[in-house]
């Protein structure tokens, strides 16, 4: 299988450190660029580790995604190149706090113990992450230091099983898969020929160049097809679940939608009660005038029933009697109008029946709208002066008030 170029990966850690909602990694806004830099640098200079992301479950319970580094780190051992597995965890805290750096053995290899950088569990302790600075501190001096100290001390040992009964020591057993690449070479033999104390690197029965993605064996077709069966359902689980992801966006998006119509309703439905409040108060406040004006024409009526009894048929005419004589030209004025009015109508439907011709009637209508133009003019004109008059005697009880 052709590895990954660079482009790929640089599309893949842009991909995952954009992501937003859910399904966004835990690192901060600030330093996701940084993070994307260090990785690229990283598998620039060290081709057998690549980035991934995997869930990370803290000790507390908490389960999380983040970012990983899954590889071999190259190392030298008494002359001879040797490459130790390890997974490289950013977490969440990351660039600003040292990554967490596990050894990853397989089924043959197994942890020294005691190692002086590397505890039972395979957390890898080495004074680089000790003395982490940000934002100086990087992966690709981590990966050095790491290449150094083990180096020094290797952490990892193949074993080797040896039978009674044949002295020739039998083949080590294949290695299982690991999410990481497998090695390329072997791994320090951490036991020794019978009747040697001694302990000796494995000499790898050919060293071949570990390229990204590891190196497979001819006769490991199995964990070949069991290691691509589980890529497969992998890259499938990740399709569905971008599908799924999508189509809760999707919903997601038309939920704000329908959100917003009803917030926009909802403010329609407030002003319009709130307009619905102020007319009913309106209207409650024009019905207290009405029942006050009620009252007092039924008191008017009560006070006045009995002097209307005792006076017996009385002239409409002469039953109001204007107080001045602006009043009285006021009540000529007003009864000619209505009168006026009345004639007008009477001939409207005089001409709707055909009672009277048409000439005849466009007549009579011109001379009495005259009429009523002149009496109309004319109550005008007085009451406007009935309004002088009245302002002039509230002036003057003012002024007698002020004496």
């Amino acid at each position: 299988m052709e590895p990954p170029n660079p482009q790929q990966f640089q599309q893949f850690l842009s991909s995952v450190l954009s992501q937003r909602g859910p399904s966004a990694l835990p690192y901060a806004e600030d330093v996701k660029w940084l993070i994307r830099q260090h990785l690229l640098s990283l598998i620039d200079i060290y081709p057998s580790l690549q980035p991934k992301t995997a869930s990370f479950t803290h000790n507390d319970g908490r389960t999380v995604n983040l970012l990983q580094a899954v590889g071999t780190v190259p190392m030298v051992y008494l002359d001879r190149p040797y490459n130790i597995p390890v997974i490289i965890w950013l977490m969440e805290s990351y660039p600003r706090h040292p990554p967490l750096v596990f050894v990853n053995p397989t089924r043959d290899m197994v942890i020294k113990k005691p190692h002086p950088f590397v505890n039972p569990s395979g957390v890898v302790s080495i004074p680089y992450l000790q003395n982490w600075i940000y934002p100086s501190s990087n992966l690709v001096e981590l990966v050095r230091n790491l290449s150094h100290f083990f180096g020094k001390d290797p952490p990892l040992y193949a074993k080797v099983q040896v039978h009674p009964s044949n002295p020739t020591p039998s083949p080590r057993p294949t290695p299982t898969p690991t999410p990481h690449p497998p090695p390329s070479t072997s791994f320090p033999n951490h036991s020794s020929p019978v009747g040697s104390s001694g302990i000796w690197p494995a000499i790898p029965p050919r060293p071949v160049q570990q390229p990204p993605y590891g190196a497979v064996k001819q006769d490991d077709r199995e964990e070949v097809f069991k290691r691509n069966s589980i890529d497969k359902l992998l890259v499938d689980l990740h399709n569905d679940i971008v599908g799924l992801r999508d189509a809760q966006e999707k919903d997601m998006d038309g939920l704000f939608n329908a959100q917003g119509v009803l917030k926009q309703r909802e403010e329609q439905l407030k002003q319009g009660l709130k307009e619905m409040q102020d007319e009913k108060e309106g209207l409650e406040q024009q019905l207290q005038m009405v029942l006050m004006n009620s009252d007092v024409l039924e008191g008017w009526l009560r006070e006045n029933e009995g002097k209307v009894t005792n006076l017996g048929n009385v002239d409409v005419d002469t039953a109001f009697e204007p107080c001045d004589s602006l009043s009285k030209q006021m009540l000529n004025c007003t009864a000619s109008d209505l009168a006026l009015e009345d004639v007008i109508y009477s001939l409207d439907k005089a001409i709707q029946g055909g009672a009277i011709p048409f000439d005849q009637y466009l007549r009579n209508i011109r001379l009495l709208s005259r009429e009523q133009f002149f009496h109309r003019a004319t109550a005008s004109k007085v009451r406007a002066a009935q309004m002088q008059a009245q302002v002039a005697n509230m002036a003057a009880r003012t002024s007698q008030y002020a004496l």
